[in-house]
């Protein structure tokens, strides 16, 4: 399993010094990176992760609500092979009508990214889980209505906080799964309660066998009460000394997805 750090957790870090964050999520024993609205600043980006060796095989920025052309040029400039769209506020999940054209939206967007040789995502938050429409949770509707190319990036934690069994949610969108987001805490809206994985309420592991055709598992604090170098140090070492989960061994072991 690789991991990546989401670079919006060191966001602060980032507006001090970017190649000094960079340099030192890399000597955190990180290989890759998860950039966020990188147009802006693509140029001091590439230079950080050249001389860093650090890669970024997926980024988040606004697809969906930004100039598509300017976001997949930088990202091809980065060797970012992914661009996931991290967010569409809870009004856009309430009905079948609106989710469906989150969908064709979507499915427009990788059109245009096929013509860069970049592949599109989808990020949830917690309201995709909390909305139900005809009998499903809005993220399963949304997959339902997506062309086989676009791919989910689940945010985990937020799907527990949404009230979903994350295990269960991935086992139900199967395929379509080819990121996740690694987090923990009490499963609160209280981003500054989130903790490193395997502290909190979320049963990391299970969550990360549950996602079949996972490729990279990100590392997120959407914010943290200590330090948060530290705080991420923590979970990759948790991550590290879970990896033999994913061994033969261990692969019919039972799942469940937050701890009680």
């Amino acid at each position: 399993m690789s991991y990546s750090l989401q670079l919006y957790t060191v966001r602060d870090s980032i507006e001090a010094d970017l190649p000094g964050t960079i340099r030192k999520v890399a000597d955190l024993g990180f290989t890759l990176v998860e950039p966020y609205n990188f147009v802006a600043r693509a140029e001091e980006l590439a230079a950080a992760l050249t001389a860093t060796g650090l890669s970024a095989p997926s980024a988040h920025a606004p697809l969906l609500s930004g100039d598509q052309d300017q976001i997949l040029r930088a990202a091809r400039q980065l060797g970012i092979g992914t661009v996931i769209d991290p967010y569409l506020p809870a009004e856009h999940w309430q009905t079948a009508e609106d989710i469906q054209d989150t969908a064709a939206r979507l499915n427009a967007a990788a059109q245009k990214g096929a013509e860069y040789g970049i592949r599109v995502g989808y990020h949830n938050h917690q309201w995709e889980l909390e909305s139900l429409v005809e009998g499903r949770t809005a993220l399963e509707y949304l997959a339902d209505h997506l062309d086989p190319v676009v791919v989910l990036e689940v945010d985990t934690y937020w799907v527990a906080v949404g009230g979903q069994d994350p295990v269960d949610i991935l086992a139900k969108l199967g395929d379509r799964v080819k990121f996740i987001h690694i987090k923990d805490g009490p499963l609160t809206t209280d981003t500054k309660a989130q903790l490193p994985a395997g502290q909190g309420k979320i049963a990391v592991r299970d969550v990360i066998g549950a996602a079949r055709s996972l490729e990279v598992g990100v590392v997120e604090f959407d914010d943290y009460n200590g330090d948060i170098f530290d705080g991420i140090a923590q979970s990759l070492a948790f991550l590290n000394a879970s990896g033999d989960q994913d061994s033969p061994d261990n692969q019919n072991e039972p799942h469940t997805g937050a701890q009680a």
